[in-house]
């Protein structure tokens, strides 16, 4: 099968074989340097592969309202976009579309290429590995799916399109995705958190709430971009914008990329124009909900819904790694239906006391702790979203040893280079897998792995180099930038089946930032002997640091 050279990505700029054979150092500084000025080097007919599953994620919702009188036709679009029936649909839809594995973390800027999205091809699979909640538990605490657990899957998502084809939404329509959510994120927490249930199923749990249920749902919109504005109060999220604008569409004219970095080519700290963009965008994600939770309607709801949309389509044009594209388009059609035209209903007028104690739980509690506690809560229900500080891991494969992935593993998808063959040549192929590198070394907590790669090697060169990121989107079947589900708890199950022999498999796995402390917890483990050493990073440390590693002498 010949090369596909509209999947071909722009090259780096430098000669891919002498890159091969540069040290270690070299390699991550040239790669890196690659990333400030051509981001992950995306060909531009996979922009439009996004922008037409936008489409298709919004035509999808219109047909699903369309079984309910009067709902549904584009053409009309400004006259039912805010019934009730429009707005839930849009939440189950967005829920379906997740759980399927259709929207965050697909594609190709997620590494997935063949098949171009996981999800439902291994959640439906028994043999596939998950992710219980409480590993040992009887029933939902193994570590491969199970013919029930694939079934109960199956069930959630045949009762949400049962939901969605249905004229009117009904409390017993809503009452199967209550159960059988939580049920399917205890044995296992990826479809939980995939079907982004922090947001999804938290509004579900207000449509159970007649009365109450437009003003629950605001506090929802409201939570979400309040923490997600907290989570930025760190050193983190400048490196973020430097290095979502250096893989944006919209800045590959001339040097404009150079404008994010200090110094280019020998200093890619974040610039102070990119800090002044970080902080202008919190201060932006902390007002505009303020004013839109506090006004009843009027020019006050016009600017501020205006803002929001200007704030949301400058994220989605973007097109981010992980492409959270149509949770933003939901977003911003929720805040035009539930701040602007139902403006009048109070966000604090709830009456049910079980509301109010589920949301103080769902929407301060949870997120609170997962701030507080990272190492114990995703940072998905934590609401830290795009914040740049993530846990992450990287895994250190000595030799070939990485080929018992795909001999003892049950899984839909071959690894990165195995889908990438046939599509690329050489040449092509190895430029984007190493783009890789410079994304994770890019973000100041990879600036981590310069002190922790020689503790878990004597000789990376010996290693075949895999983000854990991509390692989940292969053996768990999702990745969206939770380190949780490639951690420890994966590295014990791959064991069970790949009886990786000592020093076969080393993995690094380093935790988020905590609110209020000032470093990083990491972990260096060996997949035969478990757990070899562990400690702390100052982040102030990585301050100073480039994203490369110290140069060698000589």
């Amino acid at each position: 099968m010949p090369p596909m050279p509209l999947l071909k990505p722009i090259l780096p700029p430098y000669d891919i074989g002498e890159w091969q054979a540069k040290p270690f150092p070299e390699r991550v500084k040239m790669v890196c340097q690659s990333w400030a000025l051509q981001g992950y080097g995306t060909p531009s007919p996979i922009y439009i592969v996004y922008i037409l599953k936008i489409v298709f994620y919004v035509w999808a919702w219109s047909f699903f309202c369309s079984f309910t009188p009067g709902l549904g036709e584009l053409g009309s679009f400004g006259s039912w976009y805010y019934d009730p029936v429009a707005f839930q649909k849009a939440v189950l839809w967005s829920m379906a579309f997740e759980g399927l594995g259709l929207g965050c973390g697909s594609g190709p800027l997620t590494g997935r290429y063949n098949p171009p999205f996981g999800g439902a091809l291994y959640f439906c699979r028994p043999g596939t590995i998950k992710m219980p909640l409480f590993p040992g538990l009887p029933i939902f605490g193994g570590s491969k799916r199970t013919v029930f657990d694939a079934a109960l899957y199956v069930a959630h998502i045949a009762f949400l399109f049962r939901a969605l084809i249905a004229p009117e939404l009904s409390i017993e329509l809503f009452i199967p995705t209550i159960i059988l959510l939580p049920l399917l994120g205890l044995t296992d927490k990826t479809i939980f958190l995939a079907s982004r249930a922090e947001h999804y199923y938290t509004a579900l749990v207000c449509f159970m709430f007649a009365g109450d249920w437009l003003a629950g749902s605001k506090l929802v919109w409201v939570a979400i971009w309040m923490w997600a504005a907290t989570s930025k109060l760190n050193h983190h999220f400048p490196s973020v914008v430097a290095v979502m604008q250096s893989n944006s569409p919209l800045t590959r004219i001339g040097s404009i990329r150079k404008l994010f970095y200090r110094s280019y080519p020998d200093d890619l700290r974040p610039s102070r124009l990119t800090q002044f963009m970080a902080h202008a965008g919190t201060a932006v994600e902390y007002a505009f909900p303020v004013v839109l939770v506090l006004s009843d309607g009027g020019t006050s709801t016009t600017v501020a819904l205006a803002v929001m949309l200007v704030f949301h389509t400058f994220i989605t044009s973007s097109i981010p790694m992980g492409v959270p594209i149509e949770w933003n388009v939901i977003m911003v059609y929720g805040g035009f239906v539930l701040f602007g035209h139902y403006a009048d209903v109070n966000a604090f007028s709830i009456g049910s006391p079980l509301l109010i104690a589920y949301l103080i739980f769902a929407l301060v509690v949870v997120p609170l702790f997962g701030n507080l506690v990272p190492s114990r809560a995703s940072f998905l229900c934590s609401m830290r979203y795009y914040a740049g500080n993530w846990a992450y891991s990287i895994w250190l494969f000595k030799g070939d040893s990485w080929k018992k992935l795909d001999e003892n593993l049950t899984k839909a998808s071959p690894g990165l280079r195995a889908q990438l063959e046939g599509m690329l040549d050489e040449e092509a192929l190895t430029a984007s897998i190493s783009k890789i590198l410079a994304f994770r070394s890019m973000h100041l907590h990879g600036r981590c792995l310069q002190s922790l790669l020689p503790k878990a090697v004597d000789e990376i060169d010996d290693y075949e180099y895999l983000d854990g990121e991509m390692v989940a989107g292969i053996v768990v079947g999702w990745n969206f930038g939770e380190g949780h589900l490639h951690d420890e708890q994966l590295l014990r199950s791959i064991q069970e089946q790949c009886h990786f022999e000592e020093g076969e498999l080393r993995c690094i796995f380093v935790e988020s930032q905590p609110m209020g402390q000032t470093s990083h917890a990491w972990t260096i483990a060996d997949a035969a002997t478990g757990v070899r050493e562990s400690g702390k990073i100052a982040v102030k440390d990585l301050l100073e640091l480039q994203p490369w590693p110290p140069m060698p002498a000589g």
